[in-house]
């Protein structure tokens, strides 16, 4: 199994602007492609639309063209709240789709407990109804887990995918900040029932420590060294156990550094999933 992504000489150049930790070159890659000024992306003037998904009605919204590519968000996260540069980079070059979990924002909550495997499902039955067999996936945080789950219950569904912020488990001693926080808010009658509901599917998740070498597609995993929340020794180990990753860590920046670095995180993403290589057996 390979223990380590080689980063390329491009991720080294990527490496260098953004600040993220570097790795010796295995050999020469074409030069980064150029991210031209990204399309204008307003999210709240892109139209919100339906699809009957596992009993729920998921609200979601679409930005420009090409291969598909589904952003799942975070924990307490909703469409309007997703970061605009980063979507106009990832529509410069993808179809993407972006939409509110079941219970959030736009979409209807179901009369079924949720569950980050059930997340995973409404994931999927999106991508079937929107007429696409399988589409690359960007999932941040939460979204992370539901992305592992995704890539684990149903692999055909998943091109290459983008871990952001990831964990394998909240039930590490380097969760113990996010699980006492996601404890106080599963018990708060103030939160708002989506919200409860999210964060008692993360308690409840038995998480994919033990599973993650059955995870057969190029990943990438993308953390900052000052996230707090699923600190970067997390992403460390995950690339050890999954064969085909790469693991890029962002210097200084904090949990789901997207949101502040976005041009950054977005060059870095389309370059791995316009690249050819991969780092199998």
């Amino acid at each position: 199994m390979r223990r380590f992504l080689p980063v390329l000489t491009l991720i080294i150049v990527l490496c260098l602007a953004a600040g993220c930790t570097s790795a010796p070159p295995v050999h020469p890659a074409p030069p980064v492609p150029s991210v031209q000024a990204a399309p204008a992306v307003s999210i709240n003037a892109a139209p919100v639309q339906y699809a009957d998904v596992n009993g729920v009605k998921l609200a979601y919204r679409e930005f420009g063209s090409g291969d598909p590519l589904l952003v799942i968000v975070g924990f307490g996260v909703t469409m309007e709240q997703a970061n605009e540069t980063a979507i106009g980079i990832f529509a410069s070059k993808y179809h993407v789709f972006l939409y509110d979990h079941r219970g959030m924002g736009h979409s209807s909550a179901g009369n079924v407990t949720p569950s980050i495997g059930l997340y995973a499902d409404d994931a999927a039955g999106l991508m079937q109804v929107l007429g696409h067999d399988s589409m690359h996936v960007y999932g941040t945080s939460m979204g992370s887990f539901i992305a592992q789950e995704l890539a684990l219950g149903h692999p055909g569904r998943v091109r290459k995918m983008i871990l952001d912020s990831p964990s394998y488990s909240i039930q590490v001693p380097e969760t113990r900040t996010l699980k006492v926080y996601l404890e106080s808010v599963a018990v708060d009658p103030a939160s708002l029932p989506g919200l409860r509901d999210e964060a008692r599917a993360i308690l409840a998740w038995n998480g994919t420590e033990d599973r993650l070498p059955a995870i057969n597609r190029d990943i990438m995993l993308v953390v900052g060294t000052e996230d707090a929340i699923t600190p970067a020794v997390l992403s460390v180990r995950m690339a050890e156990k999954i064969n085909r990753s790469w693991l890029i860590r962002f210097q200084g920046l904090p949990h789901a550094g997207g949101g502040v670095a976005p041009e950054e995180y977005g060059r870095t993403m389309l370059f791995f999933l316009g690249t050819n290589e991969s780092f199998g057996k």
